[in-house]
């Protein structure tokens, strides 16, 4: 089969040709329909000390058909379509015990971030099964959305809170989509350019505000005071400082944006509005679960909620793969692209 090879050290990605994967008794083969890419595959790739590896497979924001079964599996057939949560876990560490959070485990015995191939091997407890309501582009898009919920709740938004959500990327957008499906007030989106602002807006938000020296007051105005909810989307340094000016007093604010970089706070200033912080990365199974019937309930009832996948801006073929991520790293009208994989 065909799949997406980075070699390492910031050298271009490559499509090579790979043995199959043999499922193994507890695992479901599937053959990968789509699979999206992420800003974590870019920033990973670029030889820098978060990267992937040599000669690593990736991709993980993925759905497919399942053609073959492990022997050891009951509750799944040939020809359903699942989406696939790419941190495998081992469910009984510390931290699976106590959080179930995959990403969290300390022992994983497998991984299933493979999806930029024609074929994956996918254990069964990481898969989700897809609704006839929904589409395979749907599927690929749910590892995106359940990042965003699972950040999103640590928020604990209340009915009516007023709400800032600092980016304008694919885990800004869905933040946006999640905290006002979780009861927001007023929510403001910002980031330095307007280039998505229709698409926050589509997503749930009220306004939308650039960043700018006269930004503070600016959402004030729109939102009639602080917020007290301001979710952190964009991962750069100065954003943690930014969303301590903008919170409310005894403000809550969470970091999805994952910096891998010091960021600094002036620990006085968020003193001062009694702020809590809260870092947040990964998410459970629950969360893919609850997404798929979510959706699958919105398109039943014919709700009138936004369309995830409005986001998705292109659809490309794994050949295509390696061009797309050079583009991606310069200036483009991209947001999220979806690469063809079978």
């Amino acid at each position: 089969m065909k799949a997406a090879i980075y070699p390492g050290e910031g050298k271009p990605i490559v499509i090579e040709d790979i043995a199959d994967p043999v499922p193994g008794p507890g695992d479901l083969l599937i053959r990968v329909d789509r699979c999206g890419i992420c800003g974590t595959d870019l920033s990973m790739t670029k030889g820098g000390q978060w990267d992937y590896g040599k000669g690593v497979q990736f991709g993980h924001e993925y759905a497919g058909e399942i053609i073959e079964v492990g022997k050891d599996i009951s509750g799944w057939k040939v020809g359903e379509r699942i989406a696939v949560l790419p941190s495998v876990a081992c469910g009984t560490c510390p931290s699976c015990t106590a959080h179930g959070n995959n990403v969290l485990c300390s022992a994983s015995p497998a991984s299933a971030m493979v999806g930029f191939a024609e074929l994956a091997k996918v254990p069964a407890s990481v898969a989700t099964r897809l609704p006839q309501t929904l589409s395979m582009a749907d599927g690929a898009l749910i590892e995106p959305m359940a990042i965003s919920l699972y950040g999103t709740r640590m928020a604990h938004i209340q009915p009516g809170d007023s709400v800032v959500v600092l980016g304008g990327g694919t885990v800004a957008l869905y933040a946006i989509y999640w905290a006002r499906r979780l009861g927001a007030g007023r929510i403001v989106a910002m980031s330095r350019s307007s280039r998505r602002k229709d698409l926050c807006l589509e997503m749930g938000a009220d306004a939308f505000v650039a960043f700018g020296d006269n930004e503070i007051g600016e959402v004030q105005e729109v939102l009639g005071g602080a917020p007290q909810v301001v979710l952190e989307c964009v991962g750069a340094e100065g954003m943690l400082m930014k969303a301590v000016m903008h919170a409310a007093q005894f403000g809550r604010i969470i970091s999805l944006g994952f910096c891998t970089a010091p960021d600094p706070v002036i620990p006085g200033m968020a003193s001062y509005k009694c702020v809590s912080m809260q870092f947040a990365v990964g998410y459970s199974m629950k969360e893919f679960i609850y997404i798929a019937e979510q959706l699958d309930r919105d398109r039943i009832r014919g709700a009138g909620t936004p369309d995830p996948k409005a986001i998705v801006s292109g659809n490309i073929g794994l050949k295509d793969l390696p061009a797309m991520f050079e583009t991606l790293r310069g200036p483009n009208n991209e947001t999220k692209v979806h690469v063809r994989c079978s």
